[in-house]
């Protein structure tokens, strides 16, 4: 089942596809996509993301970092005004050479996790949903990757549009990435290709903090990373999770 979160006449709804262009709200009213508000598609908790998890990826960024894939995965944290939802506006900071989407495919935590065994994972996965998680790589540094300002930013992670129940998708390792930016393909890869796959994660997260449910792992992104800017539309989309939409917006649409 996939199911959203919006904001519609004064409340938030819990929302489900219903026909073209159109949802249809928990309480039996249909409306127009774009006659909402789109959230995270669920209560977002913690939300850890993952760096170069990607063998394609840490290739591609070979030259600026030191990290190889024989190392422990890049694990950050990241705070909740960096979340915003689908059709969402992502704001490009004046001054900024370099920022970039990430395809991501997102975990949700359905259960407590802490010392769950690798074979027992996905047994404390809820769903899944897709992640656009922008970098600004003015700000990378060597000796601590990726810094706050590279990507704890405000507005810079996207998510939705839909909350896909883990048991309607029978092998997350099996999907197809792809990123367009006005219309056209710009990444492309396939989450089975990640270093660290999705049990390896929860098993190497849960052996030193507790996972409950709500948190939401970024699992990383593929090769095909590209320079966007103010107005660009790029869509991030993950074959049977959802295709996710969002716009860069300038420092004026901030007031500044």
């Amino acid at each position: 089942m996939k199911r959203a979160r919006v904001a519609y006449a004064g409340a938030i709804h819990e929302a489900t596809p219903h026909g073209v262009q159109q949802i249809r709200l928990a309480d039996g009213r249909v409306v127009a996509e774009d006659a909402v508000v789109w959230l995270p598609p669920f209560e977002v908790g913690t939300t850890i993301a993952l760096g170069l998890n990607y063998a394609d990826h840490l290739k591609e960024l070979s030259g600026e970092l030191t990290v190889t894939a024989k190392d422990e995965p890049l694990v950050f944290l990241k705070g909740p005004g960096t979340l915003i939802g689908h059709r969402g506006q992502t704001r490009r900071p004046a001054g900024a050479a370099f920022m970039h989407y990430e395809c991501e495919l997102a975990v949700v935590i359905g259960q407590t996790a802490r010392h769950v065994a690798k074979a027992d994972a996905l047994q404390h996965v809820a769903g899944y949903t897709v992640c656009n998680d922008y970098a600004i790589r003015d700000y990378l540094e060597n000796w601590y990757r990726p810094n706050l300002r590279v990507k704890n930013r405000d507005t810079c992670t996207v998510l939705g549009p839909w909350f896909v129940d883990a048991a309607d998708v029978p092998d997350p390792h099996d999907l197809t990435l792809r990123t367009l930016v006005n219309g056209q393909v710009t990444q492309q890869g396939h989450t089975g290709n990640m270093v660290n796959d999705i049990p390896e994660l929860i098993a190497y997260l849960s052996s030193f903090m507790t996972l409950r449910a709500g948190d939401v792992i970024l699992t990383g992104t593929p090769e095909g990373v590209v320079n966007v800017d103010v107005g660009d539309e790029v869509v991030t989309e993950i074959d049977g999770i959802g295709r996710l939409v969002n716009t860069i917006v300038g420092d004026e649409a901030f007031g500044i």
